[in-house]
């Protein structure tokens, strides 16, 4: 179990990250592939990423030391996901991170990383003394298999992300940060002043004023992770809710005549504020709140919606399966989410996505 300790100072800087970060997304799913583990939402990718590694020399040699350095299950350097944090995160912002990574840093985890029984891996020597061509190999390694085995997901990461902070935001806006740490029940539970989390071993982290960011990754599975050294920024990286979507698109027009006009507005409302209450969606369509929590069930019951509760309110989001629905008539008036930012569009691409969560 991991024990955070929070003081008040900390509980007014409880921070949802502003959307998904590329290099916790990489982390991740290096490890999704050394497990047979959530086969239902993870097999798809990884036959996809089987088939590319056959063919591409380069995201395999990318992949092979990102294995060295991200064992399963064991300890990886915490170098590899530095603090990121603004409104819009970039492969490009973390990687120059990475390579700016202080020789002494290097060579510290590097060591911690080869005392914890790992394989060595091509160059890591190189790596850990802070060799110039070796942490250019590192960084080119990033962004290879970031745009060979991320880049067909990239959609099906910003929904589920997407989806996860909507609600969450929207509880903490509505029900303060108690609300905000009871919707990470059953990984995560909330003891004042104490959030005890799952988590592999025991550890205490005190964050001493510092405050905590929240990642959602959906590539994490099962409970959630945080960095080993604990002078640095206080994070915690957790699974992002997501569906797997066979469904093809269809568009509101064929929604509407699939589930009739009313559900469907509702649905189009819903994803249009990323998150809602019964009473606002109910009245945006222009039905009553009986009507309304009715129709709202059946979405629900059908997978198009998720409901959860957020203190004495309770709000729907779209699932994936209804962002598929909806498809392209999912544009409209700019929408913004609770925390100020932009509510995203959502492409789909069919041809570079098939068969993949």
């Amino acid at each position: 179990m991991l024990r955070i300790h929070f003081t008040g100072r900390d509980l007014e800087n409880i921070r949802l990250a502003r959307g998904p970060d590329p290099l916790w997304e990489i982390v991740c799913s290096v490890c999704r592939l050394q497990t047979r583990e959530g086969a239902l939402a993870f097999d798809p990718w990884r036959r996809h990423v089987r088939a590319r590694l056959q063919r591409d020399g380069t995201a395999r040699r990318a992949a092979l030391v990102l294995r060295g350095l991200v064992p399963f299950g064991a300890y990886f350097p915490d170098f590899l996901t530095p603090s990121v944090e603004g409104q819009h995160v970039t492969l490009r912002d973390g990687v120059e991170r990475v390579l700016a990574t202080p020789r002494g840093r290097l060579r510290h985890e590097l060591a911690l990383l080869a005392a914890s029984g790992a394989r060595p891996f091509p160059g890591a020597a190189a790596l850990a003394r802070g060799d110039a061509t070796a942490l250019g190999r590192l960084g080119g390694g990033l962004r290879a298999y970031d745009e060979a085995l991320l880049e067909p997901v990239r959609d099906r990461i910003g929904a589920a992300v997407g989806a996860d902070l909507a609600w969450r935001t929207r509880a903490l806006v509505t029900g303060g940060t108690a609300a905000l740490l009871a919707t990470f029940r059953p990984m995560a539970v909330w003891r004042p002043p104490v959030l005890e989390v799952d988590y592999p071993v025991r550890r205490d982290l005190h964050l001493e004023g510092r405050g905590l960011l929240l990642v959602p990754s959906y590539f994490c599975w099962r409970r959630p992770i945080t960095l080993v050294d604990a002078d640095q920024s206080p994070v915690l990286v957790y699974p992002a809710d997501k569906t797997v979507v066979p469904a093809p698109v269809t568009g509101f027009a064929a929604l509407t005549a699939l589930v009739g006009p009313t559900r469907a507005a509702l649905l189009h409302e819903a994803a249009g504020r990323a998150c809602g209450t019964t009473s606002e969606l109910a009245a945006a369509v222009g039905i009553s709140l009986p009507s309304g929590s009715q129709q709202l069930a059946v979405l629900r019951e059908a997978g198009l919606l998720t409901t959860r509760r957020a203190g004495k309110y309770v709000l729907h989001s779209v699932t994936a399966l209804g962002l598929r629905l909806l498809g392209d008539d999912l544009a409209g008036p700019e929408q913004w989410c609770a925390n100020g930012t932009r509510a995203r569009k959502l492409p789909v691409q069919e041809t570079a996505t098939e068969g993949i969560p």
